[in-house]
């Protein structure tokens, strides 16, 4: 039975996956690299020191160390996110629903832990997380699972009473891999990627969802 819900946050929470693509953008422009919207959404899901590496073997960048670069990305994106992020639709719905049901309510996200700090203060929804973890502190990011199992074991739970929510492949990859249901509500331009069809449930918004889905998905 399953009576834990665990959120990714980039882009299902916030909407802060623009903000990101601006951040990467503009730093990566100081050592001469140019991203378009096209090339940063291949890295997404991914944590920023990765994917900083993952761009300096390719373009061999050398004005700036891949971790001052790192450093640059994460102030540049809290501070774009505390001027201007926004919740996702649904965001207050969706906790509030597991709330009422009980439920232990996760977060595993790819982002450092300062930045996720930031987003659920800047949310005011720091109170509503029985645990909270970062695959910063993981040795391996999404698409492993280690995230997800580190958050499961936090929060007490079995994996497989978990149900996950994502919004990224990587993200659903690391989810299933890690054993548990998955819900995907992907970006507008994605939900026609066909590798979603892996996910349990698939979403346009956190909105819809229900007592229907979650009878669906194996919940009371």
């Amino acid at each position: 039975m399953i009576n834990t819900v665990i959120f990714d946050m980039d882009g299902l929470l916030i909407d802060s996956e623009p903000l990101w693509g601006e951040a990467l953008r503009e730093v990566f422009s100081s050592v001469g690299v140019s991203l378009s919207p096209e090339l940063t959404s291949h890295t997404t899901g991914l944590r920023t020191k990765e994917v900083v590496s993952y761009w300096h073997d390719y373009f061999k960048w050398d004005s700036k160390s891949p971790e001052q670069v790192t450093t640059e990305i994460i102030d540049t994106v809290t501070g774009k996110i505390l001027r201007g992020g926004r919740a996702m639709e649904g965001l207050s719905y969706i906790l509030d629903y597991f709330h009422a049901r009980n439920f232990k309510i996760g977060l595993a996200s790819s982002s450092p832990r300062r930045l996720i700090e930031s987003v659920l203060q800047h949310l005011s929804i720091r109170d509503r997380f029985h645990a909270v973890t970062s695959a910063e502190f993981e040795s391996y990011g999404k698409p492993h699972p280690a995230v997800y199992l580190a958050c499961a074991k936090e929060l007490n739970s079995n994996p497989l009473a978990c149900l996950a929510f994502e919004d990224s492949v990587t993200g659903m990859v690391a989810a299933k891999a890690a054993r548990m249901k998955v819900v995907v509500v992907p970006e507008a331009h994605r939900r026609h990627d066909r590798r979603f069809n892996l996910a349990d449930l698939q979403l346009d918004s956190l909105l819809e969802f229900g007592d229907v889905q979650l009878k669906e998905l194996g919940g009371a």
